[in-house]
C-alpha cells in the first residue's frame, strides 16, 4: 500500500466515522462510472478497513449511459477492472444518455434529467440485491462546486451530504470521499493505473457545473485558499444573518 492509499483510507474512514456511513451487517451497491473518483471508491470500500465495519456484501455497479460511438469499450474496461478487484458486480445497459439529450427531455437540462435515471437505476439494482446502502464518489470539490451552482442558478443554499436517507429509510445514501479533493483522487488512479473511461457525454464539456469549476479554480489560483473557505463556510452557517421570507 502506498503512502497516498493510506492517507486517502484514513480520510475514506474518518468521513464514515463522522456520519457512521456504514454499520455491521451493511449490504452495499457502489455507484462506479469509470472516473477516478468511483473507482478509487471501489479500491477503498473493497480493501482492508481499520476502524469501520466490512460490508458483508459489496455490489460494484456500472451503468453503461448508451451514447453511440463507444462500441462497448468502457463496459468491457468496467468488467475486466471489477474481474480483479474483490466483490460482485454488474453492468447495466440503458439508454440513458441519448435520452436525456432527446425531445423527450422538454423541461430539463441533459444533466439533471440523466443524473435522476441514473440514481433511479441505481435504487432499483439495490433493491434487487437487498442492498440498504449507496456508495457515490462524490468529493469535496462537487460538493463545494454543487453549493455555487444552487446558489447562481438554483435560488436556493444547499449543497450535497455526506449522508442521506431515502424511501422512509429504506436506503441510505453514502458519500465517503465528501471531505477528500478530486486532485488526490486523480493522483492516486495514475498511481495505482486505474481504467479510467473518459466521459462519453456530447455535452460534458459545456455544462453549467464544469462552468462552476474552471470560475473556482480561477478564484483559487488568484487568491489561494479560497475553495477551501467555501467549504468550511458551509460548516459556519449563521441563520440570524440570512434573508427570511
Amino acid at each position: 500500500m502506498s503512502k497516498l492509499y493510506l492517507h486517502l483510507r484514513k480520510r475514506f474512514e474518518r468521513a464514515i466515522l463522522k456520519h457512521g456511513m456504514l454499520s455491521e451487517g451493511d449490504r452495499v451497491l457502489v455507484g462506479v462510472s469509470g472516473g477516478a473518483d468511483s473507482l478509487t471508491l471501489f479500491k477503498l470500500i473493497t480493501g482492508p478497513l481499520l476502524f469501520v465495519p466490512k460490508p458483508d456484501f459489496i455490489l460494484g455497479v456500472y451503468v453503461d449511459l448508451g451514447f453511440e460511438g463507444t462500441n462497448g469499450q468502457p463496459a468491457r474496461a468496467m468488467e475486466d477492472f471489477f474481474a480483479q478487484e474483490e466483490g460482485e458486480y454488474r453492468i447495466e445497459k440503458s439508454n440513458i444518455g441519448p435520452l436525456s439529450h432527446s425531445d423527450y427531455n422538454r423541461k430539463a437540462s441533459p444533466c439533471f434529467l440523466c443524473s435522476r435515471l441514473r440514481r433511479r437505476k441505481l435504487f432499483e439494482l439495490a433493491r434487487e440485491y437487498q442492498c440498504n446502502k449507496l456508495a457515490l464518489a462524490h468529493n469535496k470539490d462537487d460538493v463545494i462546486e454543487t453549493l455555487l451552482l444552487n446558489v447562481f442558478f438554483g435560488r436556493e443554499i444547499s449543497t450535497m451530504i455526506p449522508y442521506q436517507s431515502y424511501f422512509q429509510g429504506e436506503f441510505h445514501l453514502i458519500r465517503p470521499l465528501a471531505y477528500t479533493e478530486e486532485s488526490l483522487l486523480k493522483r492516486f488512479a495514475r498511481e495505482a493505473g486505474l481504467p479510467v473511461i473518459a466521459n462519453p457525454c456530447p455535452t460534458a464539456n459545456r455544462t453549467k457545473r464544469k462552468y462552476i469549476k474552471e470560475l473556482i479554480q480561477k478564484l483559487d489560483q488568484d487568491h489561494r485558499g479560497v475553495k477551501e473557505n467555501i467549504f468550511k463556510a458551509m460548516m459556519h452557517v449563521k441563520p440570524d444573518y440570512l434573508l427570511t421570507k
